[in-house]
């Protein structure tokens, strides 16, 4: 042993279930369960895969947070979930 500090390398790689970051298996959970409940297991898993491959397309050479801040900018304020912020559209607010 050498080094006498231990540098960790990946310090900033995001959170992951399984192989995915939680973003895409949130996108990959959605039709697969989907696809179950409705009894159309291939198209769920195809769907499924669709949505990742899209995501992570989306999200290439992006920050992590780039699908949320997407979906507050194009969304309903509703689906979002979103109170203490205003709405998108506002662009001058009065202190």
């Amino acid at each position: 042993m050498t080094d006498r500090y231990m540098i960790p390398r990946r310090l900033d790689d995001p959170e992951l279930i399984g192989f995915w970051t939680i973003d895409e298996f949130a996108g990959m959970i959605v039709p697969f369960t989907w696809g179950i409940l409705a009894q159309h297991i291939l198209i769920g898993i195809t769907l499924a895969i669709g949505t990742w491959f899209a995501l992570r397309k989306a999200k290439a050479g992006r920050s992590a947070a780039w699908v949320r801040h997407a979906a507050y900018w194009y969304l309903p304020p509703g689906l979002t979930g979103l109170v203490a912020t205003p709405p998108s559209h506002c662009r001058v607010l009065a202190g």
